[in-house]
């Protein structure tokens, strides 16, 4: 009898395996360093992210990128591993300063870092129910415990058990759907449940229809959809600040991939079935997240806040369902994440000049920060302005073409509630800058600090981002569109 053996593609997940390896010589690493010299760990970790980024954009293009039907690196998996590796690149950058002075452990924070980003690698490319749920559990278990590594503060440990216990539940419920997708269609390929879909002439069974709700639900709490976004404002303020920019990018960028992958790719057959509540849901989303964002006097909870509305805006491609809805969530991605996680790093930085990270992410740490540091008042200003959405920075872009996917799909009603929410969501952004560039401060005193070099480059790429991609965002758009064209099996 003939024993066959399955081949084994590996340069599908080539990237996936670049950036766990890092992770695994990171721990084995971190044994012979002295504790002034665990700062090497961060430059060990950025190097693995960005050979992996290289490898990702070394594959663009290839025909071989399939993985036994459970992974593929197509362009659209590819481009979001781009977002993915550019968001843990500026985290670790971040992070070199940062990590020391609140004395987190840095070994086992880069190692959970690094393993995060390989979950979230595998969710934006799995084609497999399967791998979409190991993808899920080894991000989320890595975020867990980065959410409540500072030992030190009471507030990442609250953080991180409201974090652990309703994640359980939205496993749970993703879980659960998958059961119910594989009860109904016997099988758990996206591409056989497309096939499924297409057979059924446009009838959808209950069964599936129950089982999209709850997969629904388990991305929303991934991704900070209301009413799945309780665990949102307390785990972003109690994490250490990198972990909360990371995750505030990362994290969205995972689920969205794979919700997109299961809703709009396996049952975009039956969009009009679905499209309903997902769009009430990113009307939902924006609409709270903003109106509670306007009434925090902290600037880290604020963001958290922020981070939710976000999260409606970028839902409002994916509920679009068409070509343009893909390339405009994928162009939002990658724009979201240069301001978002560059927002976060000024808090950073604030905290350092503070003399107190807790300190920083107020806006009493925040209030005249143009006369003390011009640099990092103006970069913050490029953010927040990007954030609510001002030309001519990225934000407007990104806004404008999710918003114009929405019209072209006739949710004209969305579009419309998404612009009222971008100019609610300017209060509050331009709320910091007028602390940062019209309000004296109280006290005459600072603390003398200098910003460290690598937040430094990281703000400078972060800014410059933002603004290039305004005035410039062909080379982008036309990847996006490379990918979106990819993800309808173009």
């Amino acid at each position: 009898m003939e024993i066959s053996i399955p081949t084994f593609n590996f340069i599908a997940i080539a990237p996936e395996i670049v950036v766990l390896v890092t992770a695994l010589l990171v721990m084995v690493v971190d044994l012979f360093l002295a504790r002034e010299q665990k700062h090497r760990l961060a430059w060990l970790s950025l190097v693995g992210v960005l050979a992996a980024g290289a490898l990702s954009y070394a594959i663009w293009h290839r025909s071989d990128t399939q993985l036994q039907d459970m992974l593929v690196a197509d362009n659209y998996a590819l481009f979001l591993h781009m977002v993915i590796l550019i968001a843990a690149a500026l985290a670790i950058l971040f992070s070199v300063d940062y990590a020391d002075r609140t004395g987190l452990a840095q070994g086992e924070y880069y190692t959970l870092l690094l393993l995060s980003a390989t979950g979230m690698m595998l969710m934006v490319s799995a084609v497999n129910l399967m791998t979409i749920f190991l993808g899920v559990e080894i991000l989320s278990l890595a975020l867990y415990i980065l959410v409540g590594l500072n030992r030190a503060e009471q507030r990442s440990a609250e953080g991180a058990l409201k974090y652990l216990l309703l994640g359980a539940f939205a496993s749970g419920f993703l879980l659960y759907g998958m059961a119910l997708f594989y009860g109904q269609a016997g099988t758990t390929s996206l591409s056989a449940l497309r096939d499924y879909a297409l057979s059924l002439g446009g009838e959808f069974p209950p069964l599936l229809l129950v089982g999209l709700g709850l997969m629904i639900i388990g991305f929303g709490f991934k991704v900070a959809l209301v009413p799945f976004h309780m665990w949102t404002p307390d785990a972003y303020e109690g994490a250490p600040t990198s972990v909360t920019a990371f995750m505030s990018v990362g994290a969205k960028t995972a689920g969205f991939a794979a919700l997109g992958r299961v809703a709009l790719y396996a049952l975009g057959d039956l969009h009009g079935d679905w499209v309903w509540l997902l769009a009430a849901l990113s009307a939902l989303t924006m609409t709270v997240g903003n109106l509670a964002a306007l009434r925090q006097t902290s600037v880290k909870r604020m963001l958290a806040y922020s981070s939710i509305a976000h999260a409606g805006y970028i839902s409002v491609g994916l509920a679009a369902g068409n070509q343009l809805g893909i390339s405009a969530l994928l162009f939002y991605l990658f724009a979201y994440t240069f301001m978002n996680v560059g927002a976060f790093a000024i808090l950073i930085a604030a905290g350092r000049l503070e003399g107190s990270a807790r300190q920083g992410e107020t806006l009493g740490g925040l209030t005249g920060l143009y006369r003390r540091k011009p640099g990092l008042a103006v970069a913050m200003a490029f953010f927040m302005l990007s954030l609510a959405g001002v030309p001519p920075l990225a934000g407007f872009l990104a806004k404008l073409y999710v918003f114009g996917a929405a019209v072209e799909a006739g949710l004209v009603w969305l579009a419309v509630i998404g612009v009222i929410n971008s100019v609610i969501s300017a209060y509050y952004y331009l709320r910091v800058v007028a602390v940062m560039f019209l309000q004296e401060r109280e006290r005459a005193e600072d603390i003398p600090a200098t910003v460290c070099p690598a937040v430094q480059v990281g703000l400078g790429v972060s800014a410059a981002a933002i603004v290039v991609l305004g005035l410039w965002p062909a080379p982008i758009l036309d990847l996006a569109r490379q990918a979106a064209v990819a993800f309808f099996g173009g």
